[in-house]
């Protein structure tokens, strides 16, 4: 295990630029060492028996090297202490960014590519990094803003108090503040007061979140219980923020995260980088 090293995805486009350059940020707060992977697969229509196949891999290679050699040197350019390395290899690149991201702090990927990348959100990479990565995963999209909280959903799963945990330390990390956003449904039929309902879902969120300003002093909390879907209230909190933080799954208002609407609409639409934790234990 490697807590302090960053592994991001990268195939030269410049959403996936955008990506290292979120994830070089993050290695200079957090200390942590950055290892940029560009995963590639070759295909070759009309490739026959007398095709050149050896040399068309190696200059599959030398071009992935090179692609990787250039961004390295980017980072570089920063000025900064952090230390980079890159890898380019000929493999499939969600279970490879998987692989190497296995005990890291974090894997980062683009909210699209092409190449080894390509329809990274639109297609099967980033369902298999989020879903099945047991390291968190941020999804680099929208404004990469320098102010604004931490936004974190909660609905007292283990998922979601893990994302309380990182969404605390990330806003320390960065001077800010978190906002912790409930939301839910009220029942059109109900035989209780809706100002009862209300009640408890406040007293829900507050349980929630008890305790963390303890832990964490310097960072401002806002407990926001919002009247409405996961979804939508998530999506229009992340507009102000520079980070909203998820549990890969949970339940009530949050229910199916990353196999069902909420997280997909996250990952498609906020307004900011999205990063996704996994409870302990969970895969």
């Amino acid at each position: 295990m490697d807590a302090q090293r960053i592994v991001v995805g990268y195939d030269g486009s410049v959403e996936a630029r955008d990506a290292v350059d979120w994830a070089a940020a993050e290695a200079e707060r957090t200390g942590s060492r950055l290892h940029i992977v560009y995963a590639y697969l070759l295909v070759w229509p009309g490739v026959d028996r007398d095709s050149p196949v050896e040399s068309m891999i190696a200059e599959g290679q030398r071009r992935g090297d090179a692609l990787v050699a250039e961004i390295v040197e980017h980072i570089r350019r920063r000025g900064t202490c952090i230390k980079v390395v890159g890898t380019a290899v000929q493999a499939a690149p969600a279970p490879t960014l998987i692989e190497l991201g296995d005990g890291a702090r974090l894997i980062v990927v683009g909210n699209r590519g092409g190449g080894g990348l390509a329809h990274l959100l639109l297609g099967s990479v980033s369902q298999q990094v989020a879903t099945h990565a047991r390291t968190p995963v941020v999804v680099v999209r929208g404004t990469i803003a320098a102010a604004g909280p931490v936004v974190v959903g909660v609905d007292g799963s283990s998922s979601a108090d893990a994302a309380l945990g990182v969404a605390f330390e990330a806003a320390r990390l960065r001077g800010t503040g978190v906002v912790a956003v409930r939301a839910y449904v009220p029942p059109a039929v109900t035989a209780l007061p809706y100002a009862l309902l209300e009640t408890t879902e406040r007293q829900l969120l507050e349980a929630s979140v008890a305790g963390w300003t303890e832990k964490y002093p310097t960072v401002a909390l806002q407990a926001r219980l919002v009247d409405g879907r996961a979804a939508q209230a998530l999506l229009e909190a992340s507009g102000s923020a520079q980070l909203i933080v998820v549990g890969s799954r949970g339940h009530g208002g949050f229910a199916g995260l990353l196999l069902g609407s909420v997280g997909q609409q996250l990952m498609h639409h906020a307004a900011c980088p999205v990063l996704i934790v996994h409870a302990p234990g969970v895969a």
